[in-house]
């Protein structure tokens, strides 16, 4: 059975309210952002053959357990279907250079000079860009995301490991 493209998407995603470690107006709003422009326009398509051939769309349900990244994946009529869970391990490094590059992003706003603040946005876009690709080799034998799709899971990500 061939699978409609236009199925194989989040419809809706959330975050384990008890995952999120920290949160204050920049981080909500980060997540708002991502959670927006995730589901605006996405690629997931699991890679098990569900009952009844379902092929999307999904609900998402995202959240940190034993140090691991887990994907709660329903239909979306709410229905579960299965949870694909990703070791966290090779992320911590990339996640603490990205918080850090972020620090630098935002501590240069208030009083750096334009083209330094160009080279500190290029560096966390790499990095961002990087980390995307991470996460789309790390789920590919379970989910197929494109590169946009994986760019904002790793926002929402970072988003779950933010610490005050």
């Amino acid at each position: 059975m061939s699978r409609m493209p236009s199925t194989q998407r989040i419809a809706s995603i959330d975050l384990d309210e008890r995952t999120i470690l920290w949160r204050n107006a920049d981080v909500e709003q980060e997540r708002r952002v991502a959670i927006f422009d995730l589901l605006e326009g996405n690629h997931f398509a699991p890679r098990t053959e569900y009952p009844g051939g379902y092929a999307g769309p999904y609900k998402l349900v995202m959240r940190v357990e034993d140090g691991r990244l887990a994907f709660d994946i329903a239909t979306e009529h709410g229905e579960p279907l299965e949870t694909v869970v990703v070791p966290m391990s090779p992320f911590r490094r990339i996640i603490r250079e990205y918080f850090a590059i972020c620090d630098s992003y935002y501590q240069a706003i208030r009083n750096a000079s334009p083209s330094q603040i160009e080279a500190i946005d290029m560096g966390r876009r790499g990095i961002h860009n990087d980390a995307a690709e991470m996460l789309q080799e790390r789920m590919a034998d379970k989910v197929e995301v494109d590169f946009d799709t994986a760019r904002r899971l790793f926002t929402l990500i970072c988003v779950l490991h933010i610490r005050g």
